[in-house]
């Protein structure tokens, strides 16, 4: 197995206080998940499952549905991601932002900082506890590869054509 990006002590004693087996598969998912954040359980399982040939999808749907009910992982569905991602980013209450064209994800940090840091015209009598926001956008990337497709768009439009009779 390759070494993870991280430390896998903390990870460790991380699952351990969550009455979780610390597992090979386990300390390899968080490590990959702590530093790709927003990935799927298949991006999970193609990343590992060269230094962990026994490492199943269902594995690792298992252990992302594992960590995320006891707290140490956070599921996200966002519009157009196709699947759940997943983020080791937990004890605050951030957001994200997505592009539409390449639907990269990015955290973005909470307007006021304290959960639930937006708060609803009425509750209908329930204690909010956290906000989910997701902002929607084209990153800088796409924006110019659009800008750039359209500009050879017009200027192969405006070209006379050679071979007209």
């Amino acid at each position: 197995m390759r070494e993870t990006e991280t430390s896998s002590q903390p990870w460790a004693d991380e699952l351990r206080t969550h009455g979780l087996r610390v597992t090979a598969g386990r300390i390899a998912a968080l490590g990959h998940i702590e530093a790709h954040p927003h990935c799927s359980a298949a991006e999970i399982h193609s990343a590992l499952v060269g230094g962990l040939p026994s490492l199943s999808q269902q594995s690792v749907h298992n252990i992302v549905g594992d960590l995320t009910e006891c707290g140490i992982l956070r599921r996200i569905d966002l519009p157009d991601a196709g699947s759940a991602l997943y983020e080791t980013r937990t004890r605050d209450n951030h957001h994200h932002v997505q592009c539409v064209s390449c639907h990269r994800v990015e955290d973005v940090d909470c307007a006021v900082g304290a959960a639930p840091c937006l708060n609803p015209d009425h509750s209908h009598g329930m204690r909010i506890l956290e906000a989910s926001v997701t902002f929607r956008g084209i990153c800088a990337d796409c924006e110019a590869a659009e800008a750039a497709g359209a500009s050879r768009e017009a200027a192969s439009a405006a070209e006379p054509s050679a071979h007209r009779a």
